[in-house]
Formats: structure tokens, sequence, C-alpha cells
């Protein structure tokens, strides 16, 4: 499901939160399971930046990964290594 634009073109943002829990991948954040949402959508955004420098990139998929999900101030830089790590095995 997707969401329409008024420009008649789809938006692949989720139209409600139970679409995005749809959408959650699980992923191990220094031993403990994590279920991120959107994953697999900010992998794509974040690919067609053409990054390939590690600092720029761990900043932007934390950045990203953000704007769906709760990361806890102390564990984003478990987090930034974990989505750095799932990137690189997923692009």
């Amino acid at each position: 499901m997707w969401c329409e634009l008024t420009t008649g073109e789809k938006d692949e943002t989720p139209c409600c939160a139970a679409e995005a829990l749809r959408r959650i991948r699980r992923v191990d954040v220094g031993g403990v399971v994590v279920g991120l949402a959107m994953l697999d959508a900010v992998f794509e955004e974040v690919a067609a930046l053409g990054l390939s420098a590690e600092d720029p990139l761990k900043k932007e998929l934390l950045r990203r990964v953000k704007i769906y999900n709760y990361i806890p101030p102390q564990a984003e830089e478990a987090y930034a290594k974990t989505l750095l790590r799932e990137y690189r095995k997923e692009v």
C-alpha cells in the first residue's frame, strides 16, 4: 500500500503507523536484537547518495533511521556501527 500524492505519483512513505510496522527489520545492536522500521527504504535512499566514506555513511544512515525509530542518545554509536554493517551487507 502506497500513499498517492496529489501529483499522481506514488510515495513510498507509509500511510499510517500500521503500514510502517509491516516494514520492520530485525538487527543485532550490541548483542540485543531490535526491530527497525523502514530500514530497507533508508538503505535505498542512502545508496542513491553515492557516499562511500565510513563516517558520512554512518551519520546519514543514523539520521534517516531516527526519522522512523527512537534511538537512545547513549546508544547512537552502537546503532551507527550496526547500520553501517547491515548497509554494507545489503548494498
